[in-house]
C-alpha cells in the first residue's frame, strides 16, 4: 500500500527536480522516494554512530580509521 504526500517546494528546487528528472529520464516522484530514503536512512547512521561512540571510545577506537582497522 502506497500512502500520498503532497510537498511544496521552493521555485528553484522544483526546477532543479524539474530538470532532473528530463535529464535522468525518471520521473519526481522516484526521484524524491529515493531521496527520502536515503535521507532518513543517513539520519538513522548518523544517530546510531552518536549512541556508540561512548562504547567505541571506551575500546580505544577514537577514529572511523581505528574502527576500520579493527573489523579488517
Amino acid at each position: 500500500m502506497r500512502a500520498v504526500l503532497s510537498v511544496s517546494l521552493p521555485e528553484k528546487l522544483a526546477r532543479e527536480l524539474e530538470a532532473f528528472a528530463r535529464e535522468t529520464g525518471r520521473n519526481k516522484s522516484d526521484i524524491v522516494r529515493e531521496s527520502v530514503s536515503l535521507y532518513l536512512w543517513e539520519a538513522r547512521m548518523k544517530r546510531l554512530k552518536k549512541q556508540l561512540r561512548p562504547m567505541a571510545k571506551k575500546a580505544g577506537l577514537l577514529t572511523e580509521e581505528d574502527i576500520f582497522e579493527q573489523i579488517s
